[in-house]
């Protein structure tokens, strides 16, 4: 194990506020923001020691670096959480990308197969789910928290608060295929209830 490892320094939430901020009002207005964090990181941390963990931080943190646009952004906000700053891309546009480097750190060989690790991602953008730097951060955060609860080591776009209500008539495992194919499809879960619902009315448009 390297004993040079170096990583991010953490920023604190005032300052990523207003790294957002700045990226919400320079050139174009569309913007996708993520939030990002090591699953199960604690454990690996207590069970292989912190100098193991920063390996794993530096490893996530290489595979953004190398592989962002070069106007994009990753910062770090927490112990193994990262905002990133996507200018210019959908939400969509987003998924799909980051989930490529979501895929390939799962994959990496840091030091031994115990060192293994995966990452969570939450996807917001401008427009849709949010005008100001605290509504992207609520709703990327909210989208991480998705991705987590959904079994980790997977990407969740932001569902907005009215389908979140609709979800509620749905079963846990109705909204794991759900998530599932909204991130093989790149598309969000929104917009594949609103094509299932599009569907229902044109099949019953006789009785309507």
């Amino acid at each position: 194990m390297a004993t040079t490892t170096k990583r991010k320094s953490i920023i604190d939430r005032s300052t990523a506020l207003s790294t957002l901020e700045k990226a919400l009002h320079h050139g174009s207005a569309a913007i996708a923001v993520a939030m990002t964090d090591l699953d199960d990181f604690a454990t690996l941390n207590e069970r292989h020691g912190q100098q193991a963990g920063d390996e794993v931080l530096v490893a996530w943190e290489a595979t953004l670096d190398r592989n962002l646009p070069s106007d994009a952004q990753a910062v770090r906000v927490g112990g193994d959480e990262y905002l990133v700053l996507l200018p210019g891309l959908s939400a969509e546009n987003a998924l799909t990308f980051l989930d490529e480097m979501r895929s390939h750190f799962a994959s990496l060989d840091i030091g031994s197969d115990e060192l293994r690790s995966s990452a969570s991602v939450g996807v917001a953008a401008n427009p849709p789910h949010g005008t100001t730097a605290e509504d992207l951060w609520r709703s990327a955060s909210q989208a991480l928290m998705r991705a987590k609860r959904g079994g980790r080591d997977q990407i969740a776009i932001y569902v907005e608060e009215k389908m979140v209500l609709k979800s509620n008539y749905y079963s846990r495992a109705g909204l794991d295929r759900l998530a599932k194919l909204s991130a093989a499809t790149g598309r969000t879960e929104a917009s594949l209830l609103r094509e299932a619902l599009d569907d229902t009315l044109d099949k019953y448009s006789d009785q309507l």
